[in-house]
This record gives C-alpha cells, sequence and structure tokens, in this order.
C-alpha cells in the first residue's frame, strides 16, 4: 500500500486528483493544466485547442492524453511546442472502452524533438506498445520520474544513467534481461521498480545507488545479488520475492535502515544466520526449488520442518497438525502449512505413465508431464496445499499457457498456475495450490481470457490477438455467467501448404464458451480481423465466408447468409446468441465447410519418425523412440556416442495422446511377461513433449551360433481413439491400415554365455534372494540373473554407484580376472547380500543403473516392482485381508 500511496502523491503533486476528473468541468482548458485522458476523443480537442488557443496552449505546464486515442499520432507532433511542459502522462491502460475493459495504449516511439522540453520532470508512459526506451528520453535533463511499466521493453540504452536527476523509475512488467552498467549513476534515485521482468543478472553498480530507499526485484529469474547491495545505507524496503535465489548475501544484514527483505518463493538452500535472525525478513514461501533428495527412505513423520523423500515412482509420508514440507526424488514438492491437517494424515503418492483412457485432453492440448496421484482422494485440507510439479518447457508460441489440471471426481479442470523457468534450463516448475487430492497433470493450452458476464455487458478481448473482441451489450443476460475465450492463429504458409491453393486466406481460429446452457438474451457482437492481405479496400463479398464449427471442430458450416456482417478497413463484424468455434475466411471456393475441416485436422496431427537403435557394447539392447518431426536431428546426436541403428522412419501423422505397439518380427522376440507387452507386442502413448522411448532387451529363439539374425522391428497403430476425425479414422482401411513403419535390426553372431552352461555359476554360496518389501513385491535370484544378462563392461561403474568400495570391484575383478560374466555375476550378488535387509535397496539398484547410464535396466526393474504391486494387490482382495497383514504372508515373489 505504501507504493500506491506514494504514486497517489505523485499524481497529486502533478495536478491530478484521485478522480482523474478535469479540474474545471465546463471547459477542457483550466489554468496551466489539460486533462485530456478523460475523453474518448481528447486528442482530437487537444489538437482542436492547439489550432484555435495556441498561445494559451503552450503554456500549459500539466497534460494528460489517452494513447488509446486513434489521432496520437498527429498530436505528438505538437508536443515539443509545450515548451513549459512539466507533466506529461500519455498512458494507456487506464483508458476504457464503452463496456469500461481496459486496453493497452498504442504509442510505440516518440519524435526526436521531444527532447527538447526542458521543464519536463514528470513522464508516464506506461500501458503502451514501447519495445526500446525511445533515445529523446535521454535529453530531459530535468527529468525526475519516469514510468514506463507494463510495456515490452527488452533493454535500457546504456547511457541511461545521464538522466542524473531521476528520483523515481517504474519498469514493472516488461521484458528487461539485463540493466546497463550507468544505471549506478543515478545518484539521485529514491525508488526503483524492476519487478516482473526476466532479470538474470544485476551489475554491481547497482550498489552505487546510495539514496535509493526502495527497491523492488520480485518476479525476475536472479540466482544470485550482488554483494554491492550492501552498500545502499539508506535502504528500507528490499523485494526479492519469486526469484531463483540460492542464497543471499550476509551482508544485507547490516543495512541500518532496513525495515522489509522479502525473500519469499525462491530456491534458498541456506539462510546467513545473520539474515535470519532479523524480525522482517520473509521466507516461508520458498519451495525448496533446488534442494537435493537424500539417499534415506521409506515413511517419514512430518514433525521435521522439511521431508526428503528418495522414492521416485511411489511411496507414502505422514502429516501431521504442524505442517511440513516434502521433497520427492522424482522432483514434485509439497507445501502443508501449519493446521492444513487436523488428524495426523499418511499421504499415498504415485507417479504415473498417462493413460489416455482417462487423461482426456482438449483440442491442442500438450501434454507435459506424467500423471502425479495422491490419496486418499477427496480429503480436505483445512488450509490450501502448495504443490510444485516439474516440467520440461515446451517452447511453445505466445498463444499457449501452462496450467495445472486435477481430476475432480467428475471431470478434468484446470488450476490456477505460476510457472517458474530455471535458468539455463529447460525445466521448469508449475505451482498451484489446492484443498483436495486426486490425480494432476501439467498441460500446455491456448491462452485462454475469461470474464463474468454481468446483466449490465462488457467486453472480452484476446491477450493473443487484441484485435479479436467479443462486445456483450445491455440486458444480454438476466443472470451473471462466465464467458472464456481462446484463439489459435494461423498462419498464411500453413493454410497454402494444408490446403495447395494459394487464393485460400484465413483468420485466426477463435473459440468460445459460456457457463450456461441458455442461449443471450440479446446478440453478442464479435470483431475478427480480416484474412492476411485483405482490407476494406479490397474485398470482395463473394469471397467472404465465417464458418461456425461444433465442439469437436467435426463439421464447418457457413453461415455467412445467416448472419448480418459489418466490415471496416482492417475488421469483420457479426452477431450471434450462442458460442462455439468461428472462422474467417477469403478464397474462390464455393464449398468451404470441408476445406476447413481438414486444415483444422491437419493442425491437430504431429509429423513423426520412428527410431530404433542398438547399443554398441550390447547389440541385443534395443532402444525404441517415437520423435516429433523437429527433434529427430539433437536426439540422434544425443545417442550416437552409445547407439547405432538404421536411419529413422519414414514420416508419419499422429494425434497427441494416440497409442501404437512395436512388434519384433523374424526371429527376434522379447520377454512377452512385461507389464507393457500386450498381444505380444509393446505398448506405447505418444504425447509430443514426453520421451515416447523405451529400452528392450531383445534375444532370438533360433540358434546363431554360426551367423548373425537379420530381424525387423515394425511399428502399429492402436485402435482407433474416440476423438480422432472421421477423415482419418476412414484412412485406417484394408490389411495395412494399422501399420506406420518397419526398421530393421541385426543381432550379431552368438556368443557362448553363461547361461548356456549354469551349473558352475549357481555355485555362489549365497542363499536365496528376496531384496526389497512385500508390498512391492521383491527382486529374487532369478531377476538377479536376468538382470546380469544385460549388464556388459560397464560392471565397475555400476557396482561404485551401487556403493561397493574401489577395493572390492578390484578384487572381484582379480577373482575372476579371466570371465567377464562372472564378474558381474559376483558383483551384483555381493552387493545384494549386503543389501538384503534394507528394504529401500531396490531403489538404490534403480538410481544406479540410472546414474551408470543404464535406463534400460532401470526401466526392467521398475517393470518387474509394478507387476509385484500388482500381485499383491490382487491378492490382497482375493483373500480379504488388510494393508496391516503378516508381510511374511502375503508376499508375492517375482519369479
Amino acid at each position: 500500500m505504501h507504493k500506491m500511496a506514494e504514486l497517489l502523491g505523485l499524481r497529486d503533486q502533478y495536478g491530478e486528483g484521485t478522480s482523474g476528473a478535469p479540474a474545471l468541468a465546463g471547459s477542457c482548458l483550466a489554468d496551466n493544466r489539460l486533462n485530456l485522458d478523460v475523453y474518448p476523443d481528447g486528442c482530437r480537442r487537444f489538437l482542436q485547442l492547439f489550432k484555435e488557443q495556441r498561445e494559451e496552449v503552450v503554456q500549459v505546464e500539466f497534460l494528460r492524453l489517452s494513447s488509446n486515442d486513434c489521432l496520437l499520432d498527429s498530436t505528438l507532433g505538437s508536443l515539443p511546442d509545450l515548451k513549459h511542459l512539466k507533466s506529461l502522462v500519455l498512458k494507456g491502460g487506464h483508458a476504457r472502452d464503452e463496456f469500461g475493459t481496459y486496453q493497452h495504449g498504442s504509442l510505440t516511439s516518440l519524435p526526436p524533438d521531444f527532447g527538447n522540453l526542458m521543464c519536463l520532470t514528470h513522464l508516464d508512459l506506461s500501458f503502451n506498445r514501447l519495445s526500446t526506451l525511445p533515445s529523446c528520453i535521454l535529453h530531459l535533463s530535468s527529468l525526475r520520474v519516469l514510468l514506463v511499466s507494463h510495456n515490452s521493453l527488452v533493454t535500457l540504452p546504456e547511457d541511461f544513467g545521464c538522466l542524473s536527476k531521476l528520483t523515481f523509475f517504474s519498469a514493472m512488467k516488461n521484458q528487461l534481461k539485463d540493466l546497463p552498467q550507468s544505471i549506478g549513476e543515478l545518484s539521485m534515485l529514491q525508488d526503483l521498480d524492476l519487478s516482473e521482468n526476466v532479470l538474470e543478472l544485476l551489475p554491481e553498480e547497482v550498489g552505487n545507488l546510495y539514496n535509493c530507499t526502495e527497491l523492488d526485484l520480485s518476479g525476475n529469474r536472479l540466482s544470485s545479488i550482488p554483494d554491492s547491495l550492501a552498500s545502499l545505507k539508506s535502504l528500507r524496503r528490499l523485494h526479492l520475492h519469486s526469484n531463483l535465489l540460492v542464497t543471499v548475501p550476509a551482508s544485507l544484514a547490516s543495512l541500518p535502515n532496513l525495515s522489509r527483505l522479502d525473500l519469499q518463493n525462491n530456491c534458498l538452500r541456506a539462510i546467513p544466520a545473520e539474515i535470519q535472525t532479523l524480525p522482517f525478513v520473509r521466507v516461508r514461501g520458498n519451495p525448496l526449488g533446488e534442494t537435493e533428495p537424500s539417499p534415506q527412505a521409506g515413511n517419514y513423520k512430518a514433525s521435521a520442518a522439511v521431508v526428503i523423500h528418495s522414492c521416485i515412482s511411489s511411496g507414502s509420508f505422514t502429516v501431521t497438525s504442524e505442517g511440513c514440507r516434502v521433497v520427492l526424488a522424482c522432483g514434485i514438492h509439497f507445501y502443508f502449512p501449519p493446521g492444513a491437517a487436523s488428524d495426523p494424515l499418511q499421504i499415498c503418492f504415485r507417479s504415473l505413465t498417462p493413460d489416455p483412457q482417462w487423461v482426456k485432453l482438449r483440442h491442442h492440448d500438450v501434454l507435459l508431464s506424467r500423471v502425479l496421484e495422491l490419496q486418499p482422494h477427496g480429503v480436505q485440507f483445512q488450509q490450501e496445499v502448495q504443490i510444485w510439479m516439474p516440467y520440461i518447457s515446451p517452447q511453445t508460441p505466445h498463444q499457449h499457457e501452462v496450467v495445472v489440471r486435477t481430476f475432480s471426481g467428475q471431470s478434468w479442470s484446470d488450476l490456477k498456475t505460476r510457472v517458474k523457468r530455471k535458468r539455463k534450463s529447460k525445466k521448469c516448475v508449475a505451482h498451484c495450490c489446492v484443498l483436495h487430492f486426486s490425480w494432476f497433470l501439467v498441460v500446455s493450452r491456448l491462452v485462454q481470457n475469461e470474464c463474468k458476464v454481468p446483466a449490465e455487458g462488457t467486453l472480452l478481448f484476446s491477450s493473443v490477438d487484441p484485435n479479436i473482441k467479443v462486445i456483450f451489450p445491455p440486458g444480454v443476460t438476466k443472470e451473471p455467467r462466465s464467458v472464456k475465450l481462446q484463439v489459435l492463429p494461423v498462419s498464411a504458409e500453413e493454410i497454402q501448404e494444408i490446403t495447395a491453393n494459394s487464393g485460400c486466406r484465413a483468420s485466426p481460429l477463435l473459440y468460445l464458451s459460456q457457463d450456461s446452457m441458455v442461449d443471450f438474451l440479446k446478440p453478442v457482437r464479435i470483431q475478427l480481423p480480416l484474412p492476411p492481405g485483405v482490407t476494406g479496400l479490397n474485398l470482395d463479398r463473394s469471397r467472404l465466408h465465417i464458418l461456425h464449427g461444433d465442439l469437436e471442430g467435426q463439421t464447418w458450416n457457413d453461415i455467412t447468409s445467416e448472419v448480418v456482417l459489418e466490415f471496416t478497413h482492417l475488421y469483420a463484424v457479426f452477431e450471434v446468441t450462442h458460442f462455439s468455434w468461428y472462422w474467417l475466411w477469403y478464397t474462390t471456393k464455393t464449398y468451404i465447410g470441408g476445406i476447413a475441416k481438414k486444415v483444422y485436422e491437419r493442425l491437430r496431427l504431429y509429423q513423426v519418425n520412428f527410431i530404433a537403435l542398438q547399443r554398441k557394447k550390447d547389440p541385443e539392447q534395443v532402444l525404441l523412440q517415437c520423435v516429433p518431426k523437429h527433434k529427430v536431428d539433437p536426439v540422434l546426436k544425443k545417442l550416437q556416442d552409445r547407439y547405432r541403428g538404421p536411419e529413422p522412419s519414414d514420416m508419419v501423422e499422429m494425434f497427441e495422446g494416440e497409442q501404437f505397439f512395436a512388434a519384433f518380427e523374424r526371429g527376434i522376440s522379447i520377454d512377452m511377461d512385461r507389464p507393457d507387452c500386450v498381444d505380444g507386442r509393446l505398448s506405447f502413448i505418444f504425447y509430443s513433449h514426453l520421451k515416447n522411448m523405451k529400452e528392450i532387451y531383445v534375444t532370438s529363439p533360433v540358434d546363431r551360433k554360426g551367423q548373425a539374425v537379420k530381424g525387423q522391428v515394425s511399428f502399429y497403430r492402436g485402435a482407433v481413439p474416440d476423438s480422432i476425425p472421421e477423415d482419418a479414422s476412414r484412412r485406417r482401411k484394408g490389411p495395412d491400415s494399422l501399420w506406420l513403419a518397419t526398421l530393421p535390426i541385426k543381432l550379431p553372431q552368438l556368443k557362448p554365455r553363461w547361461d548356456e552352461n549354469p551349473g558352475p555359476l549357481y555355485g555362489f554360496s549365497f542363499p536365496p534372494l528376496n531384496l526389497g518389501n512385500a508390498e512391492t513385491g521383491y527382486l529374487t535370484q532369478a531377476n538377479l540373473l536376468s538382470i546380469a544378462r544385460r549388464v556388459g563392461a560397464d560392471w565397475q561403474s555400476i557396482g561404485l554407484n551401487l556403493g561397493l568400495t574401489y577395493q572390492q570391484i578390484e578384487r572381484i575383478g582379480y577373482n575372476n580376472r579371466e570371465d567377464l560374466n562372472k564378474q558381474i555375476l559376483d558383483m551384483l550378488f555381493s552387493w545384494a547380500q549386503q543389501n538384503s535387509e534394507n528394504p529401500d535397496c531396490v531403489s538404490k539398484l534403480i538410481t544406479a543403473m540410472k546414474e551408470s547410464g543404464r535406463q534400460d535396466i532401470a526401466d526392467e526393474v521398475e517393470a518387474i516392482i509394478e507387476l509385484g504391486r500388482q500381485k499383491y494387490s490382487e491378492s490382497i482382495r482375493r483373500v480379504g485381508l488388510e494393508q496391516e497383514s503378516s508381510a511374511e504372508d502375503s508376499a508375492i515373489a517375482i519369479m
């Protein structure tokens, strides 16, 4: 509130009351003030006054104009003549349309001679479209207050420090990536607001702002701050929340006047003791974004401040009324505030592979994470629980946004989500707050603008394309209703490529929805921009079509004859009473519905390649992956050191969430007992931003001692998804309708293996082994032998990652120096014997394999454990036992 009060004070100082009304209601020009931003045609009035009362206007000291005015450009040329001007406001945002909606202004630059306003001390250019700070501003030698918030500034001029009299500078809500070193020359600056930018580093020269009393750096990407901030002896308030800070300098505690230090929502690993003792420090919202998981395991009592859980895919922990933070090894974090749970509550978690049968993606959605399940479902907390879910940034264009989606028991809904991107990494974290537990996943969707429509009417416009507006007149509804708007821009190149017709053009695709089943009482006006290259001057109305699509985009009806179309130079305006998809097309074709349907379906398809690679050290380890077209080259480059294989398959088109299978043929087979094996084929689900990858150990049932075996892996579509368009499903006919691609695989000549003569190898003096616990199933001796078959010459690094000492590894190598197979078995069973009593040994084995670069073995172990969990659950249900039953009686050994 302090900052708002100071800004209001500035407004009063420069001649504006809190109402923003002109000083004299009956006249625009009163004394030395000219407040024209309250008029929708303020620039026209200014130009008229400038023409008719020039002598009075050039004496004006305080001027306010709206930058939303269409005559702004004409007005800017006259401003340098106002030599006595002290305060100038050219602000968007607060200017409203007839229904009261704020809009950004159109200002992108200022005339060069604007720098001749030597008396100007206050300049407000907020809520505009400035991408660079106009150079003429640097010539305003008397400037004391400069506001450029809510613009698109990427950087500040190198000589920004020449504004030596500046005392207040606000550039919040821009795109600033760095600051010039000259900012340290602003020795008179008292208030600096750089919040909600993308700053990653601060120059040391910031420490030269000796008169600065308030510094707001919140909402940036700072991972560190310079020690020179400790030189700001006048600093009272320092805002650093919502950054990527790992630590802060202890020297901040020595600032004599500091009364507020906000460090919330950072990645703080450690806070200096000097900082912790300050009574005004706020750090409670830190999400522990960079905390490293410890090697401990099992269930944890939540009386500790932080619970670090090393289980990757599933586990449980207990929450008490004291609250806690929980950090899972898979990167998911929770914060349970004190009092969230009134009684001790055991929370079970699972990280699941997305199943399209119940993860219902909407059109143009992109799945960015695995599914997180939290039980008990539906539990109600007394306070909101915070969840941080990691995901890989999709690098989608500006028309997409990231949200966390949850299942309410009836349907999926989107949660209010805040995204934090890690510096120098594609990894991101989505943050949300919930009062109940269920399933959660991270999705990229089309940007959604929404509003509540009252009986008085309102206006809704798209943040993706502000030229798209929906106007609700007064009396449009009796009861308030919520309306949502989404826009999908479609480039002219895409339209021409899909239609093979350079004459076809289309506007952005507009989707409208509401929470009421009742049509509007009055027509709703929709404004769409004309297709590219079409204006009101060259418009041929016979070629323009308004199309209406159903909710699934299956049918597109031409409603041009059913609506009244109005045209301006840039827009088409029409009225409707119900909502769905709307699309404006310009073409010589007469039947445009079929063309629009074809384009819409293609916009939902991904062009993909299939890859089959064989490990260089052991060709029987085969990696299969489905990769979107633009990712093929970087994926192959990343894998080429360890794998070799055929060229990627030809291009195939697939939908987000579509199921497909891989089958090995012509003398090559796999283990049919895998949980992901269906009728002898491996099951995959295509999600464009997930890995879609599996590493499989293949064998040949035929005797290949004398020669290599040449086989293949073929990929097939699964069942037709419910949401697949009709035209796409029609293509799936005939004997090869489900076939996608085939890639060759070659198994080399068979070498002698230990399993051909197992007698001596089972002579190890180890007792029968059951590693793990009853609830998840055990790894048996047979399982370890299967795992050992996959391990090759990298057994030493695996042994070290499992925790064996270097001396143990050397001894195993020496004792079995003539036989690699015995070295592997000795290493693996030695570790197993040492860890047979450790309930978390299976997790350690999985982690060690991943750290050794053996994701294939880690996947096999996880598949065995998953199968064991399923069998255990089935046995419990079958015999009617409870979870507390003896583990020994209900254990299921995985053979």
